[in-house]
């Protein structure tokens, strides 16, 4: 278990080759395209080498080619294969192909580890699908290209997707910061991908946007043997992507902003400092209150919405209410535990003093504040704090959403984690609030 796994389970609850500039796929679709076009064409062995190791225990050589590949005959020639689906299975992605075979219409399902290993193959009916990501209907993708780039280019270097708008430049720029947790470049949850529909959107409206791969989700095996700080599992890499950008022919390296989500905007004050050369800053469900006190009021409420805690629940709580107050009593130089709520004790003792509302108080840019009232991780409290704290700083704008959740997709009723397992979209009020935000801000010359 990597030491930031538990901070994410509290806080998240929650055609085949891409065409010419059109979106180019994510790598977890060029993976399973990869093993699809291999079992297609019935070169077992080197499926096989695509395999897991317990996924090769089961799907040996012979196996492949007497059952696997007599079974896919029977479907007959394909005549037709549909855009991949994805989705989030836990820490694994799942990418189905809806294919039209001469005989039947079947859909291939592939389970990726995090490395891109095929875990698991199976066929199934059109219609035995899960809810999966649809682009929204402000993603306009004749207007944006995308490339592959990679932020950094030492040992905790990372994968990301520049969306580019099309036409002469230069444009602004944005990029993305994740929340808790070990986010790939999309953010993808369930069947929810908020920064591929936040890139897509702001792109189609002239707005150029980066967003990569997090260094937890990449490097989580030796990023759970070290006493990493919020330096090392966010800002960073924020600012090498921001700096990225600004090396970018499309970009105006002057109009270059940042958007964090959650953890993320809770660190954005931090990134502008260490930039130092930012148009803006937006924050998404920024929290203002310490992790600690965020991480337990989420699990208190999603344990108060299910009607109460379980013995077993309770104890776990009651575990966790004693390690909060470990953390708030943290000091450096005293014998410390090396974890504490799933984090290295070394995170929380570089927040200790950490009060994100002072910090950018501080700041001379343009901040953007957005928030959704149905948000039970971050909540209102959150919001409250920011505004009071910012209460006569100047190009400082707050904006509220009645009946969004903390993901900024539209709902209804009380929220719960179980929504974030339903198909939606960032709603298009927030695109185009931050796509009107970022408009108008002047240059930012240093």
């Amino acid at each position: 278990m990597g030491l930031y796994r538990p901070w994410r389970l509290a806080c998240l609850l929650v055609a085949a080759t891409a065409l010419a500039g059109a979106p180019l796929p994510s790598p977890a679709e060029a993976a399973g395209r990869k093993a699809l076009d291999l079992l297609l064409a019935s070169r077992y062995p080197e499926f096989g080498r695509l395999l897991t190791a317990e996924a090769k225990e089961k799907l040996t050589p012979e196996f492949l080619r007497d059952s696997v590949g007599s079974e896919v005959k029977s479907f007959g020639k394909p005549a037709e294969i549909g855009q991949p689906l994805t989705f989030k299975s836990g820490s694994s992605d799942v990418v189905t192909f809806p294919i039209r075979f001469s005989n039947k219409a079947v859909s291939i399902q592939f389970t990726l580890n995090e490395s891109g290993q095929v875990a698991g193959l199976h066929f199934r009916s059109p219609g035995d699908l899960p809810p999966v990501w649809k682009r929204p209907s402000y993603s306009k993708t004749e207007s944006f290209t995308e490339r592959h780039v990679t932020v950094g280019a030492d040992e905790w270097k990372l994968g990301g997707t520049f969306t580019i708008p099309s036409g002469k430049g230069p444009f602004p720029a944005v990029v993305l910061v994740h929340g808790p947790g070990p986010n790939d470049r999309d953010e993808a949850i369930f069947a929810l991908r908020i920064f591929a529909d936040i890139a897509e959107g702001l792109a189609s409206r002239g707005i150029a946007v980066l967003r990569y791969d997090k260094r937890t989700r990449v490097y989580g095996a030796r990023m759970s043997e070290m006493a990493f700080t919020l330096q090392q599992e966010t800002i960073e890499d924020a600012v090498r992507a921001l700096a990225l950008v600004r090396r970018q022919p499309e970009v105006d390296p002057n109009r270059v902003f940042v958007l964090g989500h959650s953890l993320g905007g809770y660190a954005v004050p931090r990134i502008a400092r260490q930039d130092g050369k930012l148009g803006g800053a937006i924050v998404l469900a920024g929290n203002a209150r310490h992790i600690e006190d965020v991480s337990l009021a989420q699990v208190e409420f999603t344990l108060k919405a299910k009607g109460g805690a379980s013995p077993e629940e309770q104890k776990r709580l009651d575990s966790m209410k004693a390690e909060a107050a470990r953390v708030r009593s943290l000091a450096p130089g005293k014998d410390n535990p090396p974890v504490l709520m799933g984090l290295p004790t070394a995170y929380f003792l570089d927040l200790k003093n950490y009060d994100p509302v002072i910090e950018a108080r501080q700041l001379a840019i343009p901040m953007l504040f957005l928030q959704g009232d149905r948000d039970f991780q971050v909540t209102r409290e959150d919001f409250g704090m920011w505004k009071a704290g910012l209460t006569g700083a100047k190009n400082i704008t707050f904006l509220n959403y009645p009946t969004l959740n903390h993901l900024f997709i539209s709902g209804e009723g009380a929220p719960s984690p179980a929504e974030y397992r339903n198909a939606g979209n960032v709603a298009p009020a927030v695109i185009e609030d931050v796509a009107g935000w970022i408009a108008g801000q002047k240059p930012n010359r240093h």
